[in-house]
């Protein structure tokens, strides 16, 4: 069973929705005892950082993600709530994250060379897989679909999979029972229900890679 943290920023019923495609069982929540229970937990996100860190530590649910992590639970942080997962972001900051993946968000600078880009980062791009994750188990790169403004600056070995648009961002990122997703993966196709399917058996104990 899924426990969808609902802290008052996450896009729940689309998630919810990627979740009953796959016919997986889930629940929202903002009761850190009935999270507590869930097999695995999605941290999703659509907003400001600042925002989304002031009403998670308002409800203690900060603290509660962290222990829950810290016991061996499975976290996966999809958007803003992949974000989250870092140690800071530039976003109407600085503003602490929860420290789960050590890094820092910062905003498109929107030029390139001299020449100027959009931002957000906005539509579909591909995925290129820069190591081995079970969340990749059985897939080839493809594409998935992105809505971010400001993406993750991290060592290379917490980087999974990464999407180029003028800098490589990094698109799944993992450490431990710790994952992130930048993309929406309820939104990207049959990627991004592969990948949430990867997620689930993971959860599960079915796939131990």
């Amino acid at each position: 069973m899924i426990g969808i943290i609902d802290y008052g920023m996450g896009n729940l019923f689309s998630v919810t929705k990627g979740l009953e495609r796959l016919e997986a069982q889930s629940f929202i929540s903002n009761n850190p005892e009935k999270l507590a229970k869930a097999s695995g937990l999605i941290l999703p996100g659509v907003g400001s950082f600042r925002d989304a860190m002031n009403l998670l530590k308002e409800t203690g649910l900060d603290t509660f993600v962290k222990q829950y992590v810290a016991n061996g639970g499975y976290l996966l942080g999809i958007c803003l709530g992949m974000q989250l997962l870092f140690d800071e972001s530039e976003e109407n900051g600085p503003a602490e994250g929860l420290s789960l993946i050590p890094g820092k968000v910062v905003r498109f600078t929107g030029e390139d060379n001299g020449e100027k880009y959009k931002v957000p980062h906005m539509g579909w791009n591909r995925l290129s897989f820069n190591q081995s994750s079970p969340l990749l188990k059985g897939l080839e790169e493809d594409y998935v679909y992105f809505v971010h403004s400001y993406y993750a600056q991290t060592d290379a070995s917490f980087v999974t999979a990464s999407a180029d648009y003028h800098v490589a961002v990094p698109a799944i990122v993992g450490t431990g029972n710790v994952f992130g997703m930048q993309f929406h993966p309820e939104k990207s196709g049959q990627m991004g229900m592969s990948l949430l399917r990867n997620y689930l058996a993971l959860v599960e104990g079915k796939d131990q890679a």
